[in-house]
Parts: structure tokens; C-alpha cells; sequence
């Protein structure tokens, strides 16, 4: 019986360092900027797959692998599997990151429910708020873990990207799924991702909306880049108008910000990645269909439902839907 007892104990414990030592399998599910960056990463820890509808990125990723061009001017070329038809991954993962656009979030959810393994976990990364409350619906709680990241990125060309700027990132904690959400963490850690475990992360959504509040639509509409929009006074005037509506919503719905000052906290971002193009920016460039309905569009909403007025983020919500709706006839 002592002898069992030994035998058992020997390989729970040898499980338990396999299980730490198992090599997490990924799954990017929206290979965009933000996603080949996180792609790029994380493959060098772990085993990723890059799952994107646009196939132009993912022959160049296939063909000559994938280049992170960043802020120093050096570039470095992975080799990630990527593939635009999901039930090319071979196997059950353990991750899936959605990094898609918001409105493609029930899609992405649908899925990385075919791509994960029984106790895998789904974490979102994405601008603007309800991309969680879709992927429960179809994942369950249980499943869905919500995240914020500082990180930016620009999309070149198909199979380069621009590594803009590095920030923290920050990914839910929950009793139920922590000892997984610890190895994930590790895992990004040693990719040279910092990431930290938060039982706030409302705070932090809420924190990283208004930074986009205040950048994203202005850049779209400018067309510049963040850098210039905190240094130019005829901008900081209506990015301050937009972000102070959204403080005024968010202390509204209860939130307390990560930072005391939101407007020098946006500010602050933009000189932080100064050169990069912000991905509102980005998606008018190539006339593709914006986020600005989670972002701006949110703020006027919840705006309308606590009698809040919000007359910057609405025009700027309808200016880009005025850009969207006329892409095709610009001069």
C-alpha cells in the first residue's frame, strides 16, 4: 500500500511539471497589426496559429514569414502557422486571442469554440466595450476572459508590421480558471509580453476606451499620426472634448479611472507612439468599416441612457460614418 501510495504521489507530481512544461497552443483568431504582433511574440514560447480572412497577409506570412519592423528600426521574421480557413489547425488549443474587429466578435467566438480544447480559454484583446458580453453568449463565462493591452501596431504591408509602441497588458483573474491564467501569463511573460493578472479589469477596459476616445476617431478624421495630436493645440481642444464626456459617462456607470488625469493620461499615449497610425486611421485608409460604434459610439450611448450630453463624440461618430459611407467616391 506504501508503495502505491508512492507511485501515485510520484505521478502527480511528474503530471503537474509536465503540465507547467507543456508548450500552450495559440490561437490568433484576427491576425491584423495588433494580432502579428502578439503572433509574432508568443511564438517564441509557445506553439501559434494565426487564423485572418485576409489572404494577401497570410500567403506573405506562408512565403516569407512574418516581419516585425520596431521602434528601433530593426526587424525580426518569424515563421507562425497561418491559414485563412480555421479547420486547418490541426489539434485542440489551449488559447485563443481574438484580436478581430468588434463587429466580428460573434464570428471569432464561434470559432475559437471549434478550435479549443475542453478546458481552453477565449481572451479578448480588443478595442471598445461588448466584445466580452458577445463571446459569453456563445462560450459561456466560464470560457471568456477579457484583457487590455497598451501595445500598437501598424500593418504595412501583407506579412509586415510595425511594432509602434510597448505598454502593459492586463488579463482577468477568476478563482475558477487561475492556475490555466497563471501558465498563460508565464507564457507571455517569458515572450516579452508584460502582463499582469487584475481583479479590476473594468477599470482598466474603461481606462484604455478613453484613451481611444481621445485618439482614434481625431487621427482617422486628420489623418495623422497619435504624435501629432497631442502637440497641436487645434487638436488637444477636441481631443479634451471627447475625453471629458467620457470621464463624465464613465464616473456615471461607477467607474473609477487607472489614472488621475485623463487628458495628460491621453496625451502621454501619444507621444508614447508617436509614429504610430492609430487603427481607426488605418481602416479608413483602406476604406474598411471602423470600430468608432464601441468607441465614440458607446460613449453617446450610455451618454443618452444617464442624460448626459455628449455632442463631441457624437459628431465625431458621425464623421467617420460619414467617411465610411464615402470611401469609394473620395477625391
Amino acid at each position: 500500500m506504501r508503495k502505491l501510495f508512492l507511485i501515485c504521489k510520484y505521478l502527480k507530481t511528474y503530471g503537474q511539471v509536465l503540465r507547467w512544461r507543456y508548450k500552450l497552443r495559440i490561437a490568433i483568431i484576427g491576425a491584423g497589426a495588433m494580432g502579428s504582433i502578439f503572433g509574432a511574440m508568443l511564438s517564441s514560447a509557445s506553439d501559434v496559429y494565426l487564423v485572418d480572412l485576409l489572404e494577401a497577409h497570410v500567403q506573405a506570412i506562408n512565403k516569407n514569414g512574418l516581419v516585425i519592423e520596431k521602434t528601433d528600426g530593426v526587424s525580426e521574421t518569424c515563421y507562425p502557422f497561418a491559414t485563412t480557413d480555421p479547420m486547418e489547425v490541426e489539434g485542440e488549443v489551449d488559447l485563443a486571442i481574438i484580436f478581430t474587429k468588434s463587429y466580428d466578435t460573434e464570428a471569432a467566438a464561434k470559432t475559437a469554440k471549434l478550435l479549443l480544447g475542453e478546458r481552453g480559454l477565449a481572451l479578448t484583446l480588443q478595442n471598445g466595450l461588448g466584445n466580452v458580453e458577445v463571446m459569453a453568449e456563445i462560450l459561456g463565462d466560464e470560457r471568456t476572459v477579457a484583457g487590455v493591452t497598451s501595445h500598437g501596431g501598424t500593418l504595412l504591408t501583407p506579412g509586415r508590421v510595425r511594432h509602434a509602441g510597448q505598454g502593459p497588458t492586463y488579463v482577468g483573474d477568476s478563482p475558477l480558471n487561475h492556475q490555466i491564467l497563471t501558465q498563460i501569463m508565464e507564457t507571455f511573460t517569458s515572450a516579452g509580453i508584460g502582463v499582469t493578472l487584475s481583479d479590476n479589469l473594468e477599470t482598466l477596459i474603461w481606462g484604455k476606451l478613453i484613451i481611444n476616445v481621445g485618439i482614434n476617431a481625431l487621427a482617422a478624421i486628420l489623418r495623422v499620426p497619435n504624435g501629432v495630436l497631442g502637440v497641436t493645440p487645434a487638436c488637444e481642444k477636441i481631443m479634451a472634448g471627447a475625453v471629458s464626456e467620457a470621464v463624465a459617462v464613465a464616473h456615471a456607470s461607477g467607474i473609477q479611472l487607472p489614472y488621475d488625469d485623463p487628458l495628460q493620461q491621453v496625451k502621454k499615449v501619444c507621444a508614447d507612439t508617436a509614429r504610430n497610425r492609430a487603427s481607426m486611421l488605418q481602416d479608413i485608409l483602406r476604406g474598411a468599416r471602423t470600430e468608432v460604434g464601441v468607441i465614440n459610439g458607446a460613449i453617446v450611448e450610455k451618454g443618452n441612457a444617464f442624460g448626459i450630453p455628449t455632442p463631441c463624440n457624437r459628431l465625431l461618430s458621425e464623421l467617420i460614418q460619414a467617411l465610411e459611407a464615402t470611401s469609394e467616391k473620395r477625391l
